[in-house]
C-alpha cells in the first residue's frame, strides 16, 4: 500500500470513526452550553481523550475488518461444510470467550465497577466471568441452530432462571449482572455471532436464516445475568464500608511516559492473544490449512490492539471524566430534573443510531427478509428503546426502588410477549437488545447512573447506579415484539389478495 493509499484509508476511518461520536458530542455540548453553563474541568485532558478514543475506533474497526472477520466467517463455514460438529461447539465457545473478553464496552463497565466496589468485584474477574458466561451461551445457541429448535423454547426458561437468581444475589451485583449482559455483544463480538448464526442457518438444510440464523447474541446477552449473580451467590464478599478505588491514579503517581505506555500496550495484547490463538488453532490443527491472509491477518490484529490500546487510553482521560462532569454539571443547583432525563434520552438514542453493531445486525435483518424488515425503521424503533430506557433506570435510581422490582416484571412482560409474537420476530428482538450500546455510550451512561446515585442521598452507588443499561437493553425488545405484534395483527386484517402482494 503506498503513502497516499494509507492516508486516504486513514481519511476514512477518521470520518467514520467521527460520525459515530458526532451525535454524543453534538449533545454534550448543547447541554454544556444551555444548562451546565461551563466548560468541562481539564477540558484539554478531555480533547485529548476524546481524539485517542476517535483515532483507536478508526483502528480497532479497520483491524476488525481485515482480520477477524474474515477469520471467523470462513472458518464457520467450513465448520458447517465438513459436518464437524465437535470442532464447531468448540470453535464458537472459544471465538465468542475470546472475543468477549476483548470487548472494549465490557472493559468500560468493568472498570466503573471495579471504582464502586473497592475492589470486590475486580475488572478483570468480570471480564472473564463474562467471557465464560457467553462462551457457554453461544454453544447452546449454536446446538439450537443445528437442531432447528423454537428460540423460545431456550430463552424462555433462562429468563426464569435469571429472574430466580434476581431473588438470592447480592444486590450489590443485581445491576451489574444485568448491565454487563447489555454491553458483552458490541463491537467486536456482535458482527461475528451475527455472521456465525446466519452463516450456520445458511449452509445447513432446512433452516431458515431469518427464524434461525438470529438468537446468538440474545444467548450470549443473556449468560453473563446467570453467571455473574451465580458467582455472586458463592463468592461475592462486599469491601469494607470507604473503601474506594480510584480510576485515574494521581499525577505524582502515574506519567504517560513510554515505559508506562508500553506496559500497558502488552496487557492489551494479552487480551488479543486468545483470538488470535483460536484462529491459528483451528485453521493449522482442525482444519489442516494454511492462513488464506497470513499477513492481513497479522496487520489486521496489530490494528486491533493499537486501536484498543489507543481507545482505553481514551476512555480514561476522556470519556469518564466526561461522563462524571456531565452528571456533576446537571445534577448542580439551578438544573431542572427533567433536563437530566432529557440528555439520558437524547444521549441514548443518538449514540444508538450510530452503533456499528446495530447497523450490521439491521442491515443483515433487511436482507435476510427480503426488504421487510426495514434496517432504518428497525434502528430507529431500537434507538427509542433505549432512550425511554435510560429515563426509566434514572427514575429508578432517584426513586430508590430495588431494581428487582422493575427488571423481573419487565422481563416476565418480553416472555409474556415471546408467546404471541411473530416467529421471526422474536430473536431479532431479543438481539436487539444485546446489541444497543455501544463503546461511547456505555462510559456516558455508567457515570450518568454511578453519578446519580452518588448525589442521591440515601443511594448506594454500586446498588443503585448500575441498571441504565439494563433499562436499556430491556425496553427496544419490548417495542420491537410490540411492532411484530402490531404489524402482524394489521396484516390479518387485510383481505387475503393484498396479504399475498
Amino acid at each position: 500500500m503506498g503513502m497516499g493509499s494509507l492516508v486516504r484509508v486513514i481519511r476514512e476511518l477518521l470520518h467514520e470513526a467521527a460520525r459515530d461520536l458526532a451525535p454524543t458530542l453534538v449533545v454534550v455540548l448543547v447541554f454544556q452550553v444551555f444548562f451546565i453553563q461551563r466548560l468541562p474541568d481539564s477540558s484539554l485532558a478531555l480533547v485529548g481523550g476524546f481524539a485517542a478514543v476517535l483515532l483507536g475506533l478508526a483502528l480497532f474497526v479497520k483491524g476488525l475488518d481485515a482480520a477477524i472477520f474474515p477469520a471467523g466467517e470462513t472458518m464457520a463455514f467450513d465448520f458447517a461444510r465438513r459436518g464437524s460438529f465437535f470442532w464447531l461447539m468448540l470453535f464458537a465457545f472459544c471465538v465468542s470467550f475470546a472475543s468477549v473478553a476483548a470487548e472494549p464496552a465490557l472493559m468500560a463497565v468493568a472498570y466503573k465497577a471495579e471504582a464502586v466496589s473497592g475492589g470486590s468485584m475486580g475488572a478483570l474477574t468480570l471480564r472473564l466471568v463474562a467471557a465464560l458466561g457467553v462462551g457457554l451461551a453461544v454453544m447452546v445457541g449454536v446446538w439450537r441452530i443445528v437442531l432447528g429448535h423454537a428460540i423460545g423454547n431456550y430463552l424462555i426458561p433462562a429468563y426464569l432462571i435469571v429472574i430466580v437468581l434476581t431473588m438470592f444475589a447480592p444486590p450489590q451485583l443485581v445491576g451489574l449482572a444485568f448491565d454487563s449482559g447489555g454491553v458483552v455483544a458490541s463491537t467486536v463480538t456482535a458482527p461475528l455471532l451475527t455472521a456465525l448464526g446466519v452463516g450456520l442457518a445458511t449452509s445447513i438444510r432446512g433452516r431458515n436464516p431469518m427464524l434461525d440464523g438470529f438468537g446468538l447474541i440474545a444467548f450470549g446477552a443473556l449468560a453473563p445475568m446467570i453467571v455473574i449473580q451465580v458467582y455472586g451467590i458463592l463468592f461475592f464478599v462486599p469491601a469494607a464500608a470507604g473503601t474506594a478505588v480510584s480510576m485515574l491514579p494521581s499525577d505524582d503517581q502515574h506519567q504517560y511516559v513510554a515505559w508506562a505506555m508500553l506496559v500497558d500496550f502488552l496487557v492489551m495484547v494479552r487480551n488479543l492473544l486468545p483470538i488470535i490463538a483460536v484462529v491459528l488453532f483451528s485453521s493449522f490443527v482442525v482444519l489442516r490449512r494454511p492462513l488464506a491472509d497470513p499477513k492481513g491477518l497479522a496487520v489486521g490484529m496489530v490494528l486491533v490492539a493499537v486501536g484498543l490500546f489507543l481507545f482505553d487510553e481514551g476512555l480514561q482521560v476522556g470519556l469518564f471524566p466526561l461522563g462524571d462532569d456531565m452528571t456533576r454539571g446537571l445534577m448542580g443547583d439551578g438544573v431542572a430534573m427533567w433536563a437530566v432525563y432529557l440528555y439520558g434520552f437524547l444521549i441514548g438514542f443518538a449514540t444508538t443510531m450510530a452503533e456499528p453493531a446495530l447497523i450490521a445486525l439491521s442491515i443483515k435483518a433487511d436482507e435476510v427478509s427480503l426488504g421487510q424488515l426495514k434496517g432504518l425503521w428497525l434502528r430507529s424503533l431500537v434507538s427509542v428503546g433505549v432512550g425511554i430506557g435510560i429515563v426509566v433506570g434514572c427514575l429508578r435510581i432517584i426513586d430508590g426502588t430495588n431494581i428487582a422490582y422493575w427488571l423481573i416484571p419487565g422481563y416476565l412482560l418480553v416472555l409474556a410477549m415471546t408467546r404471541v409474537a411473530p416467529r421471526f420476530i422474536v430473536p431479532i428482538a431479543y438481539d436487539c437488545g444485546g446489541v444497543t450500546t455501544s463503546t461511547v455510550t456505555v462510559p456516558l451512561v455508567t457515570a450518568l447512573g454511578v453519578g446519580l446515585a452518588e448525589r442521591t442521598p440515601g443511594r448506594d452507588p454500586l446498588i443503585d447506579g448500575f441498571g441504565l443499561i439494563a433499562f436499556a437493553s430491556l425496553l427496544p425488545m419490548i417495542i420491537v415484539m410490540s411492532y411484530g405484534i402490531l404489524a402482524s395483527w394489521r396484516l390479518s386484517r387485510l383481505p387475503v389478495k393484498e396479504r399475498t402482494r
